[in-house]
Order: C-alpha cells, then sequence, then structure tokens
C-alpha cells in the first residue's frame, strides 16, 4: 500500500496563487452559484464523517445548524484546530501544508448555513500555524474571496480541553476551557452567562433559543469539504469503503523505525498503515497500538482491522483522530497505562470531582505498581476507582480514562500482576503526552513530544508542588479576584 495525497499536499502551498493553480477556490465558487441546498446534497451523497474523533455524518450536522437557525442573529463556523490528542498531529499537518484548503472548506460552511463569521480556534503555542492561517486569511480578505464573512483566529490555551467542543466555545467566547452541559443543542456564540469566568454550571442554550447555533467542524472535516464540493461525491467514494468513503489523514509514532503523517484510503489494514508510515517496530514484535487516548488498545491480534468507523468498533476502539502510538515487546504496558493515566488526571478540569480524583488515585496506584512490588491492593484500588471515574461526566475525558486503563489490564494481566508482586523491577515512566512535532534521527524520522508536561501539576500549573486545588476552582477563584481579567 502507498500513501496518496487529496487534503494532505506533497509539497506546502505558500501563497493564494499557488492554491488557485491546484484549483483552489473551485468549491466556493459552486457554493456561490448552486446555493446552500445543493451544497448540502452533496455532502449527503459523499457520506463524509467528521475526522474530529467522533464521526458524525458532516451533513447531517450542517442540516441540523440550518434548521436550528437563530431569527435575530447570524451563525458563527468555528474550525476546531485546537490539536492536543497525544498521537496525533493530522491537522497541524495540514494548516503547514495548505491553510487555504481549510479556510476554503470553512467558508462554504459559513455561506451555506448562513453565518457571517468564521473562527479559527487554536492554541497559542502552535506559532507556525497560527501565522500561516493569519497570512491565508488575509490574502483571501484581499481576494474577495470572504463574500461578506469575516475571519478571525482565537489563539487559546494549551490544556487538552480546549480541543473538546464545548470548551472550544468557551474559549472563542473569552472564558475558560472548561466543558459545559449541553443538552439538547449546542449553541455557545453570542450567548449571556452570569459567570465570566467559567460559566461551569451554565446550561448551553436549548432548542427555540434565540442565541444562534454554532457550527463546529475539525480542521481535517473542512478540508475535505472544499474537495468534495469542487470535485462531487463520486470523487469522494473513488476511495474508502461504502459506509467510511474517501481518505484519512493518520499520524503513526511509537517504536517504529519512522514516524510521520500519511494520507491512506479509508478501509486500510491497520497493519499496512504501520508498515507504510513506520517501517515496523524497533525490536521485536508489535504487541498493541493505541489510539490517542480515547478508545482501548488494540493488541497484535489484531493489527489486520480496518482503518474504518465501523471495523475499529467492531475490535472494541475506535479511530478518534487517528493518531496512532504503535508499542513493541520492549515497552512495559503498566509504565504505558500510567503514563495515561497522569495526562488524562492532570487534564482533568476538576468540574466532575470523581473525573479529578478517581482519576489522580488511578495515576497513583499504577505509579506505585510501575516501581514494583506495591501488592495487590492497587490493582483492587484502580479497578475501583475506574468503576466510578465516570459519575456525573459532563465531557468525555472520564471515559477515555476508563477505557484505555481497562484495556491495558485486560490484555496484559500478568505484566500488573508481576509488578504488584514485586517479580521485576521498576520501569521508567513513560511520557504520554502532546506531539511537538517530527525531527530527522538516525535511523528515520522521530517523533518530538511535549516533554514539559512531566512537570505540569494536575492544578494546571508548573509549580514544585501542587497546590491541591482543581483547575476549576484554581482559574475561577484567580479570575473573580478584584482586579482581574
Amino acid at each position: 500500500m502507498t500513501s496518496i495525497s487529496r487534503v494532505l499536499d506533497a509539497e506546502p502551498v505558500v501563497d493564494l496563487p499557488g492554491y488557485e493553480a491546484i484549483g483552489g477556490g473551485a468549491g466556493l465558487r459552486i457554493v456561490l452559484d448552486a446555493g446552500a441546498e445543493a451544497v448540502l446534497a452533496v455532502l449527503e451523497a459523499s457520506g463524509l464523517r467528521g475526522r474530529g474523533g467522533a464521526g458524525f455524518p458532516t451533513a447531517t450536522k450542517w442540516r441540523s445548524v440550518v434548521d436550528q437557525r437563530s431569527a435575530e442573529l447570524p451563525a458563527t463556523v468555528v474550525v476546531n484546530a485546537a490539536e492536543g490528542e497525544p498521537g496525533s498531529f493530522k491537522d497541524r499537518a495540514l494548516i503547514r501544508a495548505d491553510p487555504y484548503r481549510v479556510l476554503e472548506g470553512a467558508l462554504i460552511a459559513a455561506l451555506t448555513i448562513g453565518a457571517d463569521e468564521v473562527v479559527v480556534a487554536t492554541k497559542a503555542r502552535f506559532t507556525t500555524e497560527v501565522a500561516r492561517l493569519r497570512s491565508a486569511a488575509a490574502e483571501m480578505s484581499a481576494a474577495g474571496w470572504t463574500h461578506g464573512v469575516s475571519i478571525d483566529v482565537v489563539e487559546g490555551p494549551e490544556e487538552y480541553l480546549f480541543g473538546e467542543e464545548t470548551a472550544l466555545l468557551e474559549v472563542v467566547e473569552g472564558r475558560l476551557p472548561f466543558p459545559r452541559i449541553a443538552p439538547p443543542w449546542r449553541r455557545g456564540l453570542d450567548e449571556d452567562s452570569d459567570d465570566s469566568a467559567g460559566a461551569a454550571g451554565t446550561e448551553m442554550a436549548a432548542v427555540g433559543s434565540a442565541s444562534p447555533p454554532a457550527l463546529v467542524n475539525n480542521v481535517e472535516t473542512l478540508a475535505h469539504v472544499a474537495l468534495i464540493v469542487a470535485h462531487g461525491p463520486t470523487w469522494f467514494r473513488e476511495v474508502g469503503t461504502t459506509d467510511s468513503p474517501g481518505s484519512i489523514v493518520c499520524t503513526v509514532t511509537g517504536h517504529l523505525r519512522t514516524c510521520g503523517v500519511i494520507e491512506v484510503p479509508m478501509g486500510t489494514p491497520l497493519r499496512q498503515l504501520i508498515a507504510t508510515a513506520g517501517g515496523g517496530p524497533v525490536t521485536g514484535e508489535i504487541t498493541a497500538v493505541m489510539s490517542g487516548v480515547s478508545n482501548r488498545l488494540l493488541p497484535a491480534s489484531q493489527l489486520d482491522t480496518a482503518l474504518t468507523y465501523e471495523a475499529m468498533d467492531a475490535a472494541g476502539s475506535g479511530l478518534g483522530a487517528c493518531g496512532f502510538i504503535v508499542f513493541d515487546a520492549s515497552v512495559d504496558p503498566v509504565a504505558v497505562a500510567h503514563g495515561v493515566s497522569r495526562f488524562l488526571a492532570v487534564e482533568s478540569c476538576g468540574q466532575c470531582t470523581p473525573c479529578k480524583q478517581d482519576g489522580r488515585a488511578v495515576a497513583d496506584s499504577l505509579d506505585r505498581l510501575r516501581r514494583g512490588g506495591s501488592g495487590g491492593a492497587d490493582l483492587v484500588a484502580i479497578e475501583d476507582h475506574l468503576r466510578t471515574i465516570e459519575v456525573g461526566a459532563r465531557c468525555f475525558l472520564a471515559t477515555q480514562h476508563q477505557r484505555v486503563v481497562a484495556s491495558a489490564l485486560a490484555l496484559f494481566p500478568e505484566a500488573f500482576v508481576a509488578h504488584a508482586e514485586g517479580r521485576v523491577g521498576p520501569t521508567d515512566p513513560y511520557l504520554i503526552a502532546e506531539l511537538e512535532g517530527f525531527v530527522d534521527g538516525p535511523e528515520g524520522v522521530e517523533a518530538v513530544y511535549d516533554e514539559r508536561h512531566r512537570d505540569k501539576q494536575p492544578d494546571w500549573t508548573y509549580a514544585a508542588e501542587d497546590s491541591g486545588q482543581s483547575p476549576s476552582d484554581r482559574l475561577d477563584q484567580e479570575a473573580a479576584r478584584p482586579g482581574s481579567k
């Protein structure tokens, strides 16, 4: 199997004339000529599903926003470019290669749903991506591509939860990245709130509210939109499967000879993806593959699983953001479980007490196991805390914590028991953190991780000692102090 190049350009597009030279702008002209209903029909026929993780049908999402439009205020298109899933770099790769296609897809969405604004929400620390997005937006505006739709880039915080849809909308509105209760319809822009700091107990506006809906789509989803509208659903379905059509951009890292980001047809077996992008394991055999920190680990016996939403779900895992971290026989699964647990416990915002406190307890027990000889009490404690970690959860983070750790326990029980009984020595911590990029190594391309996360405290500071407060309590208190902004 070889990679393909549809949304992920082989060479970076450096300016708007260069984008026009490869067909850029064709989708935008079609929506202007054919209208919103024609675009919705094309997306429905294409079968495009959101590439942000959930795989929700794109046309269904857009049509729902159209059906729930406010009579008083226009809607807003929000581009989720706050990529922070460990193991994923696809959105940043797409923006670096061609921000124009992403913005064209967002403009098509705006004209289709009647929005007057596109907001690209990304992390302030993504300086390369921010610069490319701002430059591309300025070029497109100057060239008359925006047709009355403004394009703004919002630079947000580094936290993992910034990528959660309701937390993303909070940041766009100038609040903190705390997920909000959102039944039954997600709105959240141009909306009043009594709590300008955290809105921790605020529900998002329901159906029938005068507040306009916000359409939130992932970077890759919108890049596909621009091409689908330009080339049609039949072209899109030339690759992929009936239920999971098109291509998908994947990040492959871990204990491999090389790492990177590639685009493949959906339906490609995971084993082939790893062989093409990673060149095989560094030592020994592959023991497991993890799809970010969102889904259960897949054992080596399931490496032939096809990269489709249906097949990955049937295998007990999921595509997520298609950021695959590959482990070989040299990796201690207890250290991996602890790395995942620590990452999620730290990144939990603390609005839901079980998520934060049970998460920290799981991470602490796994740390003791990793060090060796802690006894069976920690294994019992982990299972107990995993049973309650999801209670009252308002976002998916607690579920992720439960899924990944429980799957590691199920796949590698001998390793956990051996650590508990002290039959193996301590192993080094395994860093699970956001990808920073890639560098050339002695044998191939190597992934670079956010080493700062080793020092991040559960209160979201980098202090020498944790304050003991949850981020939601600490940050809300700071925001409430006189003179704070």
